[in-house]
């Protein structure tokens, strides 16, 4: 069995092989390897640290596996994190799905509940009055008809149950904290992904660069978030048609005011929910600023602008003239038909 291999290699450091990789993820997700192997697995791989290739081959499995979302728009953008960042902020990205919908860019986002904050994107959707288990069909109608679909993982990767109860009992990050965001059942092309860790960045970008992403933004900002953040600096990768650059930005560059970490928290589902709506309705400040900071890059890697501050500027535009707004009221309006 592969597992056993990999638990072998993986206990005296050793680097996995893509076909060792593939084998072990593929027992897990077929229900064939053991709680206690899983276990060993996921320890082990943390201890040694996953490998770029170790990383493209376990998604690989999960990709395959999935419950696919058919869309006929090729432009999908998916603004899905790590999330782990510890920054108990409110739904950033969540918020920016919105913004980048109402600019005219499609956006497939992919999504759990909380596991390290206080609201996950599944919690706080379900906050502002959507239904979140929704089916392919309804996803696809959603993405067509409104601009924005959401995915609850659970209900998209049912193979992750086998997995589930020893990563609770782990308590610590795994490979599966990584392989959520490369996994979109949209098979989304473009990305805007947040990471936990510095060290994630490169490893993320040429991981979705071999997975044929055509524009991505991997990000994390220097104060730890899984986000560009508005307090400082944030690291970059942009994957564009089979080229990766890194780079450095920061608020000021934008014309945008740097914030205290204070000035972006966030709350439960409800308190989060309250404060979408209040960005989504023209309420000004730091939260009102990160988050069409981060729709702008989702407008820009799904095509909508040709620079980031361009997008960033059409990300204000789609607030200000309401229409990300709208978006939020037909996306709980149509997801509620199921």
């Amino acid at each position: 069995m592969f597992i056993e291999k990999a638990i072998k290699k993986l206990s005296v450091k050793e680097n996995l092989s893509d076909e060792c990789a593939y084998g072990a993820m593929n027992e897990i997700m077929e229900g064939i390897a053991t709680p206690v192997e899983i276990a060993a697995f996921l320890t082990a791989l943390r201890l040694k640290g996953e490998t770029t290739e170790e990383i493209y081959s376990c998604s690989r499995v999960l990709r395959e596996k999935c419950l696919r979302v058919k869309c006929r728009e090729e432009n999908i953008v998916d603004t899905c994190g790590t999330g782990g960042d510890g920054g108990n902020t409110f739904n950033i990205s969540t918020a920016a799905m919105f913004i980048a919908a109402g600019a005219g860019v499609k956006v497939a986002k992919h999504g759990n509940r909380s596991i390290t904050s206080k609201s996950g994107a599944a919690d706080v959707l379900e906050g502002l009055g959507a239904e979140i288990y929704t089916p392919p069909e309804v996803v696809e109608r959603c993405i067509e008809e409104v601009g924005v679909g959401f995915m609850f993982a659970p209900m998209y990767h049912s193979s992750m149950k086998h997995a589930m109860s020893v990563r609770r009992e782990l308590g610590f990050r795994t490979i599966f904290n990584v392989l959520g965001p490369l996994t979109n059942p949209a098979a989304s092309k473009r990305q805007l992904l947040g990471v936990f860790d510095k060290n994630l960045v490169l490893k993320m970008a040429e991981v979705l660069n071999r997975l044929g992403t055509k524009h991505a933004m991997v990000v994390h900002g220097f104060d730890g978030l899984d986000e560009i953040t508005l307090t400082g600096n944030t690291y970059v990768a942009e994957v564009m048609d089979g080229d990766i650059t890194e780079y450095t930005i920061k608020p000021e560059d934008f014309g945008l005011t740097p914030c205290l970490p204070y000035d972006i928290k966030g709350g439960g589902p409800e308190e989060n929910a309250r404060i979408i709506k209040g960005i989504l309705s023209g309420e000004e400040g730091a939260k009102a600023d990160i988050a069409k900071l981060n729709a702008g890059a989702a407008i820009y890697v799904g095509g909508g602008a040709k620079s980031l501050k361009e997008g960033i500027e059409k990300a204000k535009e789609s607030v200000k003239e309401r229409r990300a707004l709208a978006v939020l009221n037909n996306f709980i309006e149509k997801t509620k038909v199921v």
